[in-house]
């Protein structure tokens, strides 16, 4: 699992298994602090998808983010007294590793305006025109992957 020195521990995660880590963060994040209607995060695609959790060294959950099988990440969020320590590259690099690893040869991402440096400089580019999404300005992102390597078949 990939550590950060601010974040205790990253996990690759289920919904199943720690949806009610992942919900209190959201709510706190996305409902309380940006008043995205509630409607609108529980959109019944969270059972479907890869998770990440970052936990503090107390054992307290401080962010997560989730990735759909098309390779679509979203979701992305970090409790306001963790932000700008790391925590959420540290959660996007483990989402981009778990789609190289799956085979996907790119991802995307419909990012707040006020957060595309921090996609971009993960490799990330901005495709298309402006939206609002929740009554918040959003773009459209996408990030080409490096094709995955086959192992040679012995014989050939």
């Amino acid at each position: 699992m990939p550590q950060h020195p601010d974040a205790g521990r990253v996990e690759l995660t289920d919904w199943a298994t720690t949806g009610s880590a992942i919900r209190a963060i959201r709510e706190t994040v996305f409902i309380h602090e940006q008043g995205v209607p509630v409607e609108l995060e529980w959109d019944g695609l969270d059972l479907s998808c890869a998770h990440v959790l970052a936990w503090n060294d107390r054992g307290e959950a401080i962010g997560t983010a989730r990735m759909q099988q098309n390779g679509t990440i979203g979701r992305m969020a970090v409790l306001k007294d963790w932000r700008g320590r790391g925590v959420g590259r540290v959660l996007l690099h483990t989402l981009l590793d778990l789609a190289a690893k799956q085979g996907l040869t790119r991802v995307t991402l419909s990012a707040q305006t006020h957060a595309l440096g921090f996609y971009e400089r993960a490799g990330f580019h901005v495709v298309g025109k402006p939206f609002m999404d929740a009554g918040i300005p959003h773009r459209k992102m996408l990030k080409e992957l490096p094709a995955a390597k086959h192992q040679s078949e012995p014989g050939s």
